[in-house]
């Protein structure tokens, strides 16, 4: 008889890592909170700026059970359910994914209650994007806080659906964490060119509320307050400031935590029976927090509880990839082009590095790599993606490169450098 896998989190790593296990001769428990089927959540945006439809971007897994898991009694080896009941394993796999930052905002909370007031949205999960979606519309003022990858996805989808947007980023530019100040321009110009104001060295100090009805009755967000004092209108504001791995039931079962929930190469926590996959897991003392390490993480997982190799996961060299919406939605057509964004490792030159730069502002096309030691080690893609594969397969493979010029160049042009 197969083991039985009990797998807690129904976002992508976990819905990978239960697919990938079907075939197999075991037993797979999905468990997630969302009440919704497990979605891809690269796509939310999409189905934000009216694209994509909910079920578009659903994962094939086996069934998700819908509970909360509270509680993981490792002697027992059991996951105890906020229902009572409980769901013994052989193994147990921690994918529970991360939370949403939300900032220590003055008049965030007020109420006592911990609620947010209305028209303040976190932009995580389906039931966010599907109330900003049912909020937004032409002319509603809408103000992103947080101008990385999910404040500008946010930014341009509320864009997409007519709304008047302002993006405060506290950074010197835009996608900070996958991008540098050149790409980072170009991507600024590419918002404002569909509306979207954008402001950099701009902190957000504040929200001020209303109270229209009963005194204790539910705050009302009105405007975003900054740091020099200047407030923005605002019907709705999005928080877009991050993420935390969530780590609390790792901690109180007793687990090695630090930024996120610590396990080696095979995958495994402090606890040799108990996995941890995806955003809340810190491999080599880093947390990926990205879509293809979280699959990639499922996959190799699955083989070795499948028992089919005693290969184990050495870290993530994919590309990271973001596609920026189409023109066309149900809501109307936008005229706004597709925008693509491809970055991976440090894109950050060290003394020493080589660092070669293709760029084409009429086009909106920035490329970039930095070599060391004859080696790729970080680049950065926007506006244009036809070098992608060479990219790809160059940087996957972590090979010495040639050391003449015109292969270097190849790496940045569409035709093999012509």
């Amino acid at each position: 008889m197969g083991m039985d896998i009990v797998v807690i989190g129904g976002g992508m790593a976990g819905a990978r890592l239960a697919q990938q296990l079907a075939p197999h001769d075991v037993r797979v428990t999905l468990i997630g909170e969302e009440q919704h089927a497990p979605y891809n959540r690269v796509l939310l945006a999409e189905v934000l700026a009216g694209r994509y439809a909910p079920d578009v971007i659903a994962l094939p897994a086996a069934g998700c059970t819908v509970r909360r898991v509270v509680r993981v009694d490792r002697a027992e080896q059991v996951a105890v359910c906020d229902d009572g009941s409980v769901v013994r394993y052989d193994r147990l796999v921690l994918a529970t994914g991360s939370n949403p930052v939300l900032p220590p905002l003055r008049g965030l909370f007020e109420d006592g209650r911990g609620d947010l007031p209305l028209g303040v949205h976190a932009f995580r999960t389906m039931d966010d994007c599907l109330a900003l979606s049912e909020a937004v519309g032409p002319g509603v003022r809408a103000v992103v806080v947080g101008g990385g990858l999910l404040g500008v996805s946010a930014a341009r989808a509320l864009a997409a659906r007519g709304a008047q947007v302002v993006l405060a980023q506290q950074g010197e530019y835009l996608m900070e964490r996958h991008l540098d100040e050149p790409a980072g321009r170009l991507l600024r110009a590419h918002l404002e060119s569909l509306g979207v104001e954008v402001h950099t060295e701009c902190r957000v100090r504040g929200l001020r509320t209303q109270s229209p009805g009963a005194q204790d009755g539910p705050r009302v967000v009105e405007s975003v307050e900054l740091a020099d004092g200047y407030c923005l209108g605002a019907d709705i504001v999005v928080l877009a400031c991050g993420v935390r791995p969530r780590v609390g039931l790792a901690q109180a079962a007793g687990l090695d935590v630090a930024k996120g929930i610590v396990v080696d190469d095979e995958l495994r926590t402090s606890d040799p029976r108990i996995h941890a996959i995806g955003d809340c897991a810190q491999h080599r003392g880093v947390v990926y927090g990205l879509a293809n390490a979280a699959r990639e993480q499922a996959d190799v997982l699955a083989r070795l509880l499948a028992g089919e190799t005693a290969a184990g996961y050495g870290g993530t060299r994919a590309l990271t990839r973001l596609t920026l919406g189409g023109s066309a939605t149900p809501f109307g057509s936008t005229g706004i082009a597709p925008f693509d964004i491809a970055a991976f490792g440090d894109p950050r030159p060290a003394p020493g590095d080589d660092v070669l730069r293709l760029a084409d502002a009429t086009r909106g096309a920035y490329r970039k790599v930095v070599i060391r030691d004859d080696r790729l080690v970080g680049g950065i893609l926007l506006g244009d993606l036809a070098a992608v594969g060479t990219l790809a397969r160059t940087w996957e493979a972590d090979e010495a490169l040639p050391a003449t010029s015109a292969p270097l160049l190849h790496l940045l042009t569409n035709d093999g450098g012509s």
